[in-house]
């Protein structure tokens, strides 16, 4: 269920045409240098291979959650052997003509990794709080702690959170120990992936962007953004769980 660059690449016709073309426009945007993409360690993983990449189902339907779940399994199996910016990014397919909306499709999200976590078979690790009001939670699955990111069709005016089909990136939490707020070249990496942000949406970072380990970092507030500078006043994950476990006595 995984795929390589190279992979791609040597064999994309062994693959459905919406794989190929979702691939495709993936690769014209992390290789094109008059509007280099923000995030510097995504596009380092690209160029050098360490991306792995599946392929889902339309995201809101029932079964693309276990194979999400299926997916995400195989990768934290194989993530440390694939190189230091690794991450695991996941396309969706689509139709182009949904009119789903930026809250239709944050509804999709949150409900999509709910359904996930329901599907993990392993307990939650102990050094991660479950609560995602922590400001050490993190979305974890199979053992592995992720930074999740979301991309949709829905967003226009934030451009680094714009993607023709519903897509998600699973950073593993071992790739941020060398480009943390603590160190040097993670103090580095904040600068330029900010100016390259500015530049690529042509207005300020939303103020939900925060380096991990900083104190008022929320890790949740970061996985989805809109295309104000608001967010939500409480994790969707969170809620879903409590509601979820009510059901149950």
């Amino acid at each position: 269920m995984l795929f390589t660059k190279s992979m791609i690449d040597e064999n994309s016709e062994a693959l459905e045409g919406w794989n190929v073309l979702a691939y495709q426009q993936f690769s014209d945007m992390m290789c094109n240098e008059s509007e280099p993409y923000p995030c510097v360690p995504g596009k380092m993983g690209f160029i050098d291979n360490s991306l792995r990449f599946g392929f889902a189902d339309p995201p809101w339907e029932e079964h693309a959650s276990r194979q999400l779940a299926a997916i995400l399994k195989e990768y934290g199996e194989i993530s440390r052997e694939t190189g230091k910016y690794a991450s695991l990014v996941v396309f969706f397919e689509a139709d182009h003509q949904d009119g789903k909306s930026i809250e239709d499709y944050q509804d999709t999200f949150w409900t999509l990794l709910n359904d996930v976590h329901q599907l993990d078979e392993k307990p939650w690790p102990e050094d991660i709080p479950t609560d995602p009001h922590n400001q050490a939670w993190e979305f974890c699955f199979d053992g592995e702690p992720y930074f999740v990111f979301c991309a949709t069709p829905a967003h226009r005016v934030r451009k680094s959170r714009s993607f023709p089909y519903f897509m998600l990136a699973f950073q593993p939490r071992w790739v941020f120990e060398e480009i943390n707020a603590s160190t040097s070249l993670g103090q580095k990496l904040k600068k330029v992936i900010r100016n390259r942000l500015v530049k690529y949406d042509g207005k300020k970072p939303h103020p939900a962007l925060k380096w991990y380990g900083q104190q008022d970092n929320y890790e949740w507030k970061q996985y989805f953004l809109d295309e104000e500078d608001t967010t939500l006043s409480k994790c969707p994950f969170m809620a879903m769980k409590n509601k979820i476990k009510n059901l149950h006595p």
